[in-house]
């Protein structure tokens, strides 16, 4: 452990201040909220947005897309550990308060983690509407507190000066290096709150951060330094020796609220990520829940949150103490950060027209932060850190092990299907008894084929069209619809006997329902028919 001297605090306060900055308020909120899929983020929205003819080779290509899939898969890792030790340290608020309750830490870390998975499947919409107020109350709590630590030391303010980090490292040079795995843990949600977009959207996740959640950080964490330049020998828990004795007992219950809610963040984050890796076909089919009737983003994945559960819950029973679980914590997510800053440039320059100058500035300057943390949480595998690799890794080869056996069983598939053109010789050499009526083949090929029956009748053939279609379900109508005008269908001046059949596949079932209905769908159907 560091001595807590003037260089030592005002240098790690510095370094977080501008870890902030640079991190989640530039690198995020600037620049990766900007590159979003339909309104979806996360490392899978960057790979859906890289050109399959991005003007590079193959190989390179297949190597951004196997990095995007390590990056996500050090983000699983990641969520299991978010909820774990954010409670834990809430709760062990409770052997400052009363260490005689030292002993029922663990068991009431583990209650409050299975009651905040059981109500995830109510929706973010309404857990944002009943924490919401908690979440305010927290922050400026947060800042009323740091600021009575700053009134005993208003020098800790120096560390916003760049200059204090820089000497920092000077005086304590491999031990000052080894200490940024601890300074890291400030920008940890980075990662998950780009994987919310889709819950929350770009804008109202910039004007929290901006207007309530950094300020508020920031002068809380400033407040810790200064009661440690007051009181070096304050030991750990800084942040509950803030308040005066009266309000510990309230402060560990806000605490565990408000880390409930923080983890909400990071659940919310692995459901996009699982419902993305499933659309791209890189995990089994897993049933989605849609929570929201007006965001299409806002869903619950059942299988999904019981596996972070139990995940979670074991964690704790393991290490016992969020001390122990912050070396674990770093790694996977540092990882998954500098894999997001490379995916990033590669977007950038194909799909936001940047020039190689400023796509390159943005890479290497990010990139040095984000190695630069990475080196030292490297550091922390042998003390647990291998954990979510481990459990990174297993993702791994489960999203490309399942990707490679269901290219093959689709190759298989396409070779033993008969043509279109096969069916219909059949339909026109063998007496089969038809029904008026549009007949609908569910198939992932785009196709259409005008023919002309045994008598004469003249008949127009469209196949499934399979393809993604969009945030809502009124919007898949509409390109249906278009896609269909433009074909010359009814609707959109051409044969005036001719109508649309409008309708929807079943994301967990496969089975077509109507359209009016508000659901998630995989694809459109849309077959033309001509009356007689």
């Amino acid at each position: 452990p560091m001595t807590p001297s003037e260089t030592n605090v005002l240098g790690i306060l510095s370094l977080a201040f501008w870890a902030l900055v640079l991190v989640i308020s530039l690198k995020y909120m600037g620049f990766v909220l900007r590159a979003d899929n339909r309104g979806e983020g996360g490392t899978f929205a960057l790979l859906a947005l890289l050109r399959p003819d991005g003007g590079s080779g193959r190989t390179r290509r297949r190597a951004l897309i196997l990095l995007g899939l390590l990056g996500a898969s050090f983000l699983f890792g990641g969520a299991i550990i978010t909820p774990a030790i954010s409670v834990l340290s809430a709760v062990e608020g409770l052997r400052i308060a009363a260490p005689s309750l030292s002993g029922a830490v663990i068991p009431i870390t583990v209650g409050i983690l299975i009651a905040l998975f059981a109500v995830q499947r109510h929706g973010t919409a309404r857990v944002g509407a009943a924490f919401g107020p908690v979440m305010v109350t927290w922050f400026l709590v947060l800042a009323v507190l740091g600021i009575r630590g700053i009134l005993q030391e208003p020098r800790v303010l120096l560390a916003v000066n760049p200059w204090y980090a820089v000497r920092f490292f000077l005086e304590n040079g491999w031990q000052g290096y080894l200490v940024l795995y601890a300074v890291f843990l400030v920008t940890t949600g980075g990662e998950a709150l780009y994987a919310d977009l889709g819950h929350f959207s770009r804008t109202p996740i910039r004007k929290a951060w901006f207007a309530i959640v950094l300020p508020c950080l920031l002068i809380n964490y400033f407040g810790q330094g200064a009661m440690l330049l007051a009181h070096p020998s304050a030991g750990d828990h800084l942040f509950f020796q803030l308040a005066p004795e009266w309000g510990v007992y309230p402060l560990v219950i806000l605490a565990s609220a408000a880390t409930c809610i923080a983890s909400q963040a990071v659940i919310t984050g692995a459901f996009s990520l699982a419902r993305q890796a499933i659309q791209l076909g890189h995990l089994p089919r897993l049933r989605v829940q849609q929570t929201s009737a007006v965001s299409h983003g806002q869903i619950y994945l059942p299988a999904a949150n019981w596996f972070l559960m139990t995940a979670a819950v074991a964690l704790v029973l393991a290490f016992r103490s969020s001390g122990s679980l912050a070396a674990a914590y770093g790694v996977a997510v540092n990882s998954a950060m500098a894999i997001t800053t490379v995916l990033a440039f590669n977007v950038a320059r194909e799909r936001g027209g940047w020039g190689l100058p400023a796509a390159l500035t943005f890479l290497l300057g990010f990139l040095l932060v984000d190695v630069g943390f990475l080196g030292s949480n490297a550091m922390q595998i042998p003390h647990g850190g291998w954990f979510p690799l481990l459990i990174g890794v297993t993702f791994f080869t489960l999203m490309t092990t399942w990707h490679r056996g269901a290219y093959m069983l689709a190759e298989h598939i396409a070779r033993i299907t008969p043509t279109l053109q096969t069916f219909l010789g059949r339909v026109r050499s063998e007496a089969i008894a038809r029904v008026p009526g549009a007949a609908i083949f569910v198939t992932g090929r785009l196709e259409q084929r005008q023919y002309e029956t045994n008598d004469g009748e003249k008949r127009s053939v469209v196949e499934v069209i399979a393809d993604e279609i969009g945030p809502s379900l009124r919007w898949a109508r509409a390109e249906v619809e278009r896609i269909a005008r433009d074909s010359g269908g009814a609707g959109g001046g051409g044969n005036s006997g001719g109508g649309i059949a409008v309708f929807a596949i079943d994301q967990e079932t496969g089975k077509i329902k109507p359209t009016g209905q508000q659901f998630e769908v995989d694809a459109a159907v849309c077959v033309k028919f001509l009356k007689k």
